[in-house]
């Protein structure tokens, strides 16, 4: 349990909530292990099945605090809000903004300037940890031009010009992806990125964990009262997350691809895992898919301090974290949407 932004999460899965006057009080096995003054609380977001009481319910309804539940492994449930809850004013100014494509450009050039900080970080640290076992004078040059893309960034303000740096970063990070592979070079290689389907086992795992990411973004931007599926830099599609694939840009390499990286470099996945389809898509197999959502889960689980906000928390509520700094800055607390630029 922790307190992010005045919202509290509660990510241990048996615990049930109550109300005992004006607190919050978390049990587990029915005995206290947390209280927490309702007034000090803007949201709850609990991962878990155990459940709320009724009265809790009503209490955070009628104080306009946004009750939300998540799965254990962070699939969006349902949310409890009261009739002054602001998130019609906020899904309000999201659409709004969605629609001036000079504000979109906004937002989405900083979303893109903290995907390419990351992927030059995760370049960085590749020729930092491994110089004998990588080619560190490609890798630099890759991470030079991605550098030199956040510095364009800067300067563009229509969204064809974000998408088209990005475009360009994008394959400069990718042109040197297969260096940070150091095991197993034989089966596990990377040429480009290809899916729909993934026809090699990188990529496969690369979609796979895209696929996680995404859903777990769409679910912290339902828990803040963001419509998922309006984004600013991905454009509305029939049953496209828009705003989901928007906030896990930053998200990308620093967190899934180097998920997928350790899975490789730690041996923790090997090339019989991986079936062949008559389509041409390769996929885990079962058993090999749970080890993977297994470690996803553990991986969640890590500490880090996050690089705005100065506090210790779980790598599972980054997205959460995001999506509250991107709801403030919509409704005017934060002059401008700050990225997650991991260090």
């Amino acid at each position: 349990m922790r307190r992010l932004l005045n919202t509290l999460y509660i990510t241990t899965p048996d615990a049930y909530l109550s109300l005992d006057g004006e607190n919050i009080v978390i049990l587990r096995n029915e005995n206290e292990v947390l209280r927490v003054p309702l007034h000090n609380l803007e949201g709850i977001v609990t991962f878990g099945y155990t459940g709320a009481s009724p009265a809790l319910m009503g209490a955070c309804a009628k104080r306009a605090i946004a009750l939300s539940f998540l799965t254990g492994n962070g699939q969006f449930l349902a949310s409890v809000t009261g009739s002054s809850k602001g998130n019609v004013l906020l899904r309000r100014t999201q659409y709004r903004l969605a629609d001036d494509e000079n504000a979109s450009a906004r937002l989405a050039r900083n979303i893109i300037i903290g995907k390419l900080y990351n992927s030059r970080w995760v370049l960085e640290r590749a020729v930092r940890d491994h110089d004998m076992r990588v080619d560190g004078e490609q890798i630099k040059r890759a991470s030079t031009f991605i550098a030199d893309s956040v510095r364009k960034l800067r300067d563009v303000d229509t969204l064809e010009s974000v998408r088209g740096i990005e475009g360009e970063a994008a394959t400069r990070y990718f042109s040197v992806f297969d260096e940070l592979i150091l095991n197993e070079k034989e089966s596990f290689f990377f040429k480009t990125r290809n899916r729909r389907p993934p026809t090699d086992r990188v990529n496969a795992m690369l979609s796979l964990s895209y696929v996680l990411l995404a859903a777990e973004t769409a679910s912290a931007l339902n828990s803040v009262g963001l419509d998922p599926f309006v984004g600013f830099l991905h454009r509305d599609r029939p049953g496209r997350r828009s705003l989901a694939l928007d906030l896990m840009e930053e998200l990308r390499s620093v967190f899934a691809d180097r998920f997928v990286l350790s899975m490789i470099n730690t041996r923790r996945i090997e090339a019989s895992d991986f079936q062949q389809k008559e389509s041409g898509a390769v996929i885990l197999k079962d058993d090999a898919r749970k080890e993977f959502l297994k470690a996803w889960q553990n991986r969640k689980r890590e500490k880090i301090e996050h690089p705005f906000l100065r506090e210790k928390i779980e790598w599972g509520l980054v997205p959460h974290a995001q999506a509250l700094l991107l709801a403030r800055h919509l409704r005017g607390d934060l002059d401008a949407y700050p990225p997650f630029m991991w260090k």
